[in-house]
């Protein structure tokens, strides 16, 4: 578990929360891309164990089930780590709460981290938006070149432009639901993982 290691020397690291159901191609793509534009050691995928802002608008799989989808959705690619931090606390996953657990278990490391456009809009509505912004430096995401929202006034951030990737959360579960193919979308193991949970089926 990423959030328990010891603290080393100085490291940029990414930080890419979500609830990754599923996790698909573009989530990768971002977490690489990111990487390479501002040099990170590393980039932590954060699986949300409760994510409080999705919580009540529709079924959520179990966080065990977006872990290891998360974890086929990485395997064999170079910087990219999951971090169960949110998943082993209890109560809803705040991302201010995130970034205290693993500054206090890294001190000397300085965390990025990874917004959509869309997500950054609304950071000032985030849970003590006060200490996100004290604890990591953010990193705003733009597609393909098509300029998307920017933080509130006051939130210092970084820009990265990413490939284009017309591919979604809510668009994959939705094919599965219409029995529509996702392989090429998400990676192998985690089709079959979708396949072997069942998940996303049409409702009986």
């Amino acid at each position: 578990m990423l959030a328990s290691m010891s603290s080393g020397p100085s490291r940029q690291i990414g930080v890419f929360g979500g609830t990754f159901d599923p996790p698909h191609v573009g989530h990768l793509a971002i977490a690489l891309e990111v990487r390479h534009a501002l040099a990170l050691d590393e980039v932590w995928f954060v699986v949300a164990g409760d994510p409080w802002q999705k919580s009540g608008e529709r079924s959520i799989t179990p966080a065990s089930i977006r872990l290891a989808m998360v974890e086929a959705a990485i395997a064999g690619a170079d910087g990219v780590q999951v971090s169960t931090l949110e998943i082993d606390r209890d109560g809803p996953s705040y991302m201010a709460d995130t970034l205290t657990g693993l500054t206090a278990a890294h001190p000397d490391y300085t965390f990025h981290l990874i917004v959509g456009s869309d997500a950054a809009i609304g950071l000032d509505t985030w849970h003590r938006p006060d200490i996100v912004a004290e604890l990591a430096q953010m990193v705003v995401v733009d597609r393909g070149g098509r300029e998307g929202g920017r933080p509130p006034a006051g939130w210092p951030f970084a820009l990265v432009d990413v490939p284009v990737l017309d591919v979604s959360s809510s668009d994959l579960r939705g094919r599965v639901t219409e029995g529509a193919p996702i392989r090429g979308l998400v990676a192998a193991g985690v089709a079959d993982l979708i396949e072997s949970y069942g998940l996303y089926g049409e409702p009986s």
